[in-house]
This record gives C-alpha cells, sequence and structure tokens, in this order.
C-alpha cells in the first residue's frame, strides 16, 4: 500500500487530512510520531531535507542527516524564538513543542516567505505537535513505571542477599542462593564468584557456575593471582574497572593482550567488588548465547549488587569467624574448667594427703601401744581410700618370717607369722615396687607365670594393692589394700596415695623402733652405772689426789683439749705486762658459765655431760680468731681471752656471737637441747696488775649476768685504778 500524498495549503482535502490524522493517531510512541511527522515535512512543496531534532538539538534522531554545523545553528536559532529562518531563507527550525528541546529542521530548493510558512507549519503539524507531547508523557510514565518495577526488583534482590548472609545456610547454599537471585535480574546461568586477598595476593573462587565447564573451580584452593596473569578475571582485580563486551571488544579495552581461559563465551561481564577503592573480589556473568546482550544498565546493577554480595561475605565470613572464636574460646575455657576442677580435685586430694601424712607422723611420737598404733594407721588410710580390707606386714628380724602386727579384712581378724614364700607380699617385698592386680585374671596370669603361689586366707581378692615399707633403701615390709568384691576397685591414684602414706608409714614404724631401743638402751645404761657405782667409790679419793695434782702440773684440759687455767693465767700475766709497756692497747677478759649444766648431767649422765662440753668447747673456738684464746677454767666454766682490742664493742660483739652460737640447738644422748651461757666482760689494760684481778673483774660481772637473769653478758666497769672494790658491773646485755 502506497504512502498518501502529504498535504498542502492548496491541495490538501478533507480526506487527505483525515488519513494523515488517522496514520498519526496510530503511532504508539514519540520516534513513531517522529517518523510520521518527518514524513509529512519531506512532502511540503520545495523541501529537500527533513530533520527532527532532540534533547536540545544535540543530538539527531529522526530523519536526514545533519551537519555539526546544523545542530549549532538550530540551537542559536531556538536560543530566544520557536521559529528562525536563515539567511538566504531556505532554512527554517522550529520548535515542535513550547517549551520542550524537539525542533525541526528543514531545508528548501529555494527560498521562503516567513508568514506563510508560519501558517503551513502550524495548519499541518498542530495536531502533531499536541500527538507527540502526548506521547512524550506516556513514555515518560511507561519509563518511570519500568525504574519502579527495576527499583523494587533490585530492592527485593538486596534484602534477599541480606537475609542469605543471616541464614543458617553453609557457604555453597548460600552462593548458590546469591547466584539465583542475580538471575532475577539478569542472565546469570553462567556465574562466577571469587574473593582477593590483597595481603597474601591470592585468589579463591567462592562459587563457580558454567553452563560449558563442569570444572570445580572452588576446590582449588588458593592461587596466586600471577597464576591468573593477563586473564579477565586479572585485569578486573588488578585495576579495579568492570569490563563488558564481546570477546573482540575485550581486547581492545584491555591494554595489554589478553589470556583467554575455557571455553569461548559469546558476552562477558565482570565487576570488581571494592572496599575503600580496593579490590576484594570479582562477580562474573557471561553468555554462549549469541542473542544475549548486556547493557550498560546491567553492568552498573551489577556493579551495584556486587558492592552488596561482598558487604554479604563479610558479614558472612565474621559471622562464621566469629562462630568459630566462640567455639573456639567455648571449648578453651571448657579445657580451662576440666583443668580447673582437675586441679581443685588434685588440691583436694593433696591435702586429705597432706592431712594423713601429718596424722601418721604424729603416731610416731603418740604415747600407745603397738596395737592402737596400728589401728589408728588403719583409720587414718581409711581415710585416702577405701581399706575395709587391709594389713602390714612386717619382716622378722632373721628374715625368715613374715608378721602381721595387723591384720583385717570382712572375714579375718588377725594373722599368725608364716615363713616368707612366694605369694603376692613376698612379690612386693623382692621386686621393693608397689603391685596393683585389678581384676582376678591378673592374679592368675602372675601365678600360671610361676611367680607367685597366692595364698588364700578366707575369700580371694578380686582387686589387690600393695606397696612396699621402705626406710631409705630397706624393704621392712608393706601395707596392703584388697577387694573381695567387683563393685569396689582401685586405681594408679590409689596406688600413688598408698605409696605416699607408706612412707610415711615406714618411718613412723623406724621412729617408735627407735624410741623403744633408746629406751631399753637407757634401762641398761642405768643399771650399769648402778653396778659400777659401787667400783667407783673406791677409786675416787684417788682419782681426786690425781687431778689435783695435774691440775698444777698439765696446762691443758683433757676432755676438751682447751688450754686450762694455769695456762690462762700464765697467758693473761703476759698480755698485763706487755699493756704496762703500751699503755695505748688493751685486751679483753669474757668469763663464760653453762646455764643449767647440772641438770644435763643429772638428766642424762656424765657421759653425756662431757660430750656436751666438747660440743660447746667446738663452738666456742669458732667464734674467735688468732690469737685469741678460749680455754676451760673449770667443769662448765670457760673463758675466752681477746688479746688486742679497739675498743670495748668489740669485746661486746665477740660475746653476742657467742651467745648466738651456743644457743643454737644441739643433738646429745638421743636428745635435741638448747644451750646457754651467761657472760661477764672486764676490758684489761695497764692498770690491773695480774691475772687474777682480771679474772674476779670477769667474775664479778659474770655473776650479775647470772643474776639478771641468765643467757646474757655483763659489762665489768672499773671507775677507779685497780682496786677492785672500786668497780662495778653494767648493766649491759644482748636480748636473746
Amino acid at each position: 500500500m502506497s504512502e498518501p500524498r502529504a498535504p498542502t495549503p492548496t491541495s490538501a482535502s478533507a480526506a487527505e487530512l483525515l488519513a494523515w490524522q488517522r496514520r498519526l493517531i496510530g503511532a504508539d510512541s514519540p520516534a513513531a510520531v517522529g517518523a510520521v511527522i518527518l514524513a509529512l515535512a519531506a512532502s511540503l512543496p520545495g523541501c529537500e531535507k527533513a530533520s527532527l531534532l532532540w534533547r536540545d538539538g544535540a543530538t539527531p534522531t529522526q530523519g536526514a542527516a545533519v551537519t555539526p554545523g546544523d545542530v549549532v545553528w538550530a540551537r542559536e536559532g531556538l536560543a530566544d524564538h520557536g521559529f528562525c529562518l536563515s539567511d538566504d531563507r531556505r532554512r527554517v527550525v522550529w520548535r515542535l513543542l513550547s517549551g520542550q528541546p524537539i525542533a525541526l529542521l528543514l531545508q528548501f530548493a529555494s527560498g521562503q516567505q516567513e508568514h506563510a510558512l508560519r501558517m503551513v507549519l502550524e495548519s499541518h503539524f498542530a495536531l502533531a505537535s499536541h500527538h507527540l507531547l502526548h506521547e512524550l508523557e506516556l513514555a515518560g510514565l511507561r519509563e518511570s513505571h519500568q525504574q519502579v518495577e527495576r527499583s523494587e526488583k533490585l530492592q527485593h534482590a538486596l534484602f534477599s542477599i541480606a537475609d542469605l548472609a543471616g541464614s543458617e545456610l553453609d557457604m555453597s547454599d548460600m552462593l548458590r542462593g546469591i547466584q539465583g537471585i542475580v538471575g532475577t535480574l539478569l542472565y546469570a546461568e553462567n556465574f562466577f564468584l571469587l574473593r582477593y586477598d590483597p595481603e597474601r595476593d591470592t585468589v579463591r573462587f567462592l562459587y563457580y557456575a558454567d553452563t560449558e565447564n563442569d570444572e570445580r573451580m572452588e576446590d582449588a584452593g588458593e592461587t596466586p593471582l600471577e597464576f591468573w596473569n593477563g586473564t579477565r578475571t586479572w585485569h578486573l582485580l588488578t585495576t579495579g574497572k568492570a569490563l563488558m563486551g564481546r570477546n573482540e571488544s575485550l581486547h581492545a579495552l584491555v591494554e595489554a593482550p589478553l589470556r583467554i581461559l575455557g571455553p569461548e563465551y559469546a558476552y562477558w561481564v565482570g565487576v570488581p567488588m571494592l572496599r575503600d577503592g580496593q579490590a576484594r573480589g570479582a562477580l562474573v556473568v557471561q553468555s554462549y548465547l549469541k542473542d544475549t546482550i548486556y547493557t550498560t544498565q546491567d553492568r552498573v546493577l551489577l556493579e551495584f549488587v556486587a558492592s552488596h554480595i561482598l558487604t554479604a561475605l563479610e558479614r558472612r565470613q565474621g559471622r562464621d569467624a566469629l562462630e568459630q572464636q566462640v567455639r573456639r574460646r567455648t571449648q578453651e575455657l571448657v579445657e580451662a574448667n576440666v583443668a580447673m576442677q582437675g586441679e581443685v580435685v588434685e588440691r583436694q586430694r593433696a591435702e586429705a594427703l597432706q592431712t594423713v601424712l601429718f596424722q601418721l607422723a604424729q603416731l610416731a611420737t603418740a604415747e600407745i601401744d603397738e596395737d592402737s598404733f596400728y589401728e589408728q594407721v588403719h583409720v587414718v588410710v581409711g581415710r585416702l581410700l577405701n581399706a575395709e580390707n587391709f594389713f602390714i606386714a612386717l619382716i622378722s628380724e632373721d628374715c625368715q618370717h613374715l608378721d602381721f602386727p595387723y591384720y583385717v579384712d570382712t572375714e579375718t581378724r588377725g594373722m599368725p607369722s608364716r615363713p616368707i614364700g612366694h605369694g603376692l607380699s613376698e612379690y612386693v617385698l623382692r621386686t621393693a615396687t608397689p603391685l596393683l592386680l585389678r581384676q582376678q585374671s591378673e592374679i592368675d596370669a602372675l601365678s600360671g607365670q610361676g611367680v607367685v603361689v597366692p595364698q588364700h586366707v578366707g575369700q580371694p581378692a578380686t582387686c589387690w594393692l600393695g606397696v612396699p615399707l621402705l626406710v631409705g633403701d630397706e624393704v621392712i615390709g608393706l601395707v596392703t589394700v584388697q577387694s573381695l568384691v567387683d563393685t569396689v576397685s582401685y586405681n594408679e591414684a590409689d596406688r600413688e596415695l598408698l605409696s605416699f602414706a607408706a612412707s610415711q608409714i615406714a618411718n613412723s614404724i623406724r621412729r617408735r623402733r627407735s624410741a623403744a631401743s633408746l629406751q631399753q638402751a637407757k634401762m641398761q645404761l642405768e643399771q650399769r652405772v648402778e653396778e659400777r657405782t659401787q667400783e667407783l667409790r673406791t677409786l675416787i679419793a684417788e682419782r681426786e689426789r690425781v687431778q689435783e695434782q695435774l691440775r698444777h702440773q698439765v696446762m691443758h684440759d683433757a676432755l676438751t683439749g682447751l688450754p686450762n687455767r694455769g695456762y690462762l693465767c700464765d697467758r693473761v700475766d703476759h698480755l698485763l705486762g706487755v699493756l704496762k709497756r703500751k699503755p695505748e692497747r688493751r685486751c679483753a677478759l669474757l668469763y663464760l658459765d653453762i646455764d643449767h649444766f647440772k641438770s644435763i648431767n643429772d638428766s642424762f649422765g656424765h657421759l653425756a655431760g662431757d660430750e656436751f662440753l666438747k660440743m660447746i668447747s667446738g663452738r666456742l673456738q669458732l667464734c674467735v680468731r688468732d690469737p685469741d684464746l678460749v680455754a676451760r677454767l673449770s667443769g662448765d666454766e670457760f673463758a675466752i681471752v681477746l688479746e688486742d682490742i679497739e675498743a670495748p664493742a668489740s669485746a661486746v660483739n665477740v660475746a653476742q656471737r657467742v651467745l648466738k652460737a651456743l644457743h643454737e640447738p644441739l643433738q646429745t644422748a638421743g636428745e635435741v637441747l638448747e644451750p646457754s651461757v651467761s657472760i661477764g666482760i672486764a676490758i684489761g689494760d695497764h692498770r690491773y696488775g695480774s691475772s687474777d684481778e682480771l679474772l674476779h673483774a670477769a667474775d664479778t660481772a659474770l655473776y650479775r649476768a647470772k643474776a639478771s637473769g641468765r643467757h646474757r653478758f655483763e659489762m665489768f666497769d672499773q671507775v677507779h685504778a685497780p682496786g677492785l672494790d672500786d668497780g662495778r658491773a653494767s648493766a649491759s646485755e644482748v636480748p636473746e
């Protein structure tokens, strides 16, 4: 069907105008209306070219091509008017719609009259302008409606992505859901998502779906970014800019040669997932269908979605990391709690063990008979573990028998001594190590090996624990607990507890034996002393006479080996002679008396007293230096001569040292004693004439020390020249 001829002011009939109006009314878009307008304009008499300029004349969208000069002229012509003729009146620009940047540009073969041309244009295009305005408004409404639909779809997609990020789905299911969501916005059958770690410079595919490639890229793990050098993905991550297009167009977009991996695609769109301007991953969709084309709007939409997907991934990974940290911390707390509970149990166990050991140690010195001692041991051990069936066995003195000072179980009380054989008890004694048999089968196994020959008394044990009693390296016996029922069993912790208790039991038994032996020896010694008393009485007189002679002849004490009184007097007389010649020098005499020495002799005998004096003399010698002298004057009296002192304080220091040294406990006759002494100090100078004077002065101070409470020293203070009657003892002392 041929196009109707455009009506003119002179030739248009009503039928022709009606036909053009129908065609115009049938146009359902601005472009279709524009095509009708151009056809009508081209039918004007003398019209050589017709163009329709849109968007303020910037882009010709309908009709014949125009030059840039035409566009500039049209802009300038429409700046202030809706109608403009060129200088030669051959070209005209006319604004179709008032206030709209849509103009009709016409070119005629000859010049036109402005008034006549205005009338033609107004008569021909009035209805067209009105219909164009209507279609523009409809197009705007349709575009707004589509934009709202796209916004709602995008908003729904973003909400769905956020919901997936907060769901309990695992990562693969969540990413599969994200692919489905992206697929509601654009074609996404071929979709992959990857993360980039800039610190490690590695790439990892989180999700990969490709209709032409079955390779599971998710299983590849982290790969260096350099591995993907030159690929589309590499350009995405290194430039941080989106890429879109067909294969040949992408080659033109990147500066370096493009390396293609995988099957050939028809169209490819990739956008980086950015955080603070740096690529942290990429989102890619691609199509193998030649008729599938992604638009710039699709790319912008994908970039917007990618940023939200990155947020969702970081949120999910952060939540997963937090959950993992919480699980790890919870596990650490559980382990710490278990360890703490174990520590509490261990401390309670240690406290119970310490209490038991202390109670067992107390039993060693308790004044109770042997039967009571072993009964108390049984009670104390029962506080550590089940000791309903309990016995203690000791090796006899001849090492031929096994004695049972204590034996208790649910069926038997007491056990007679028996020769040492090959029972379980003897096995513990031979090996000197604890033995724990938890089942009857273990006992039978030892028996089957010929290691032991069980000697049952009554019901056989279902669980047996024996620990040797050791004193040093010597095994003196064993302590045993046993179970006769399956409900009671022992473990390694019980063996350790009983081992600790056994060591204290052995020490207690040894101490009680030692105390009994000492008591017996003491009784024997007293008997011997009594027997010899009569013999010694006849010798006392002669011995005293001989000792009297030796006192004047021998210069050293026979018991301690220290110089005696005569030796001391000679030394002091010599010193006083030196002081006469050198009056600036001084000496000192310390007179010592052991406090309550008589009670030691009375309590432990003279032998113990002599041993005590030897120990005292040894300590005294450690308190002085050469050429100072320690002498035993008589009995429990000693003296120390300090030959050259700078001041009385030096003598005081020695006295303090002596008091401290002699007050340290010492052991004699099996007892621990805390000796003490009283000291009198006299400072010798040129005013003393003899050793007797100096000894008398020191003795006076000693008397004052004893009278003031003992275990102290007193300084003799001679105010006047050596007349001793004018001297007095000071109140100097050293607190204990």
